[in-house]
């Protein structure tokens, strides 16, 4: 079972390493709107495709859409953030228990 557990270690690392990345992505969109950005950069379009999907739905389930400041970055951070926490220590516990 050791194998199993060692495997289930690797995936809740790779998970928090993608994890981290999206949530730098979703950092650099954030601090990007603060700017007026060049939207033909590549950079520029990439962080809105690679953003925007989640970023939309959680406007959507948002009170309050259409305030001045977009606050469904900290949210998508929080809920990354709560995955990190919970997600990946759940699967390194169980991983251990397995050995």
């Amino acid at each position: 079972m050791f194998v199993l557990g060692n495997f289930i270690i690797a995936v809740a690392k790779i998970i928090h390493i993608v994890l981290n990345i999206y949530m730098w992505i979703i950092i650099a969109r954030a601090i990007l709107s603060w700017v007026n950005p060049d939207p033909h950069n590549q950079i520029v379009q990439f962080l809105y495709r690679a953003t925007e999907p989640v970023l939309a739905q959680v406007r959507r389930w948002l009170p309050f859409g259409r305030m001045a400041i977009d606050v469904s970055p900290i949210v998508v951070i929080l809920a990354i953030y709560f995955l990190d926490e919970f997600l990946i220590k759940s699967m390194i516990e169980l991983a251990v228990n397995l050995k």
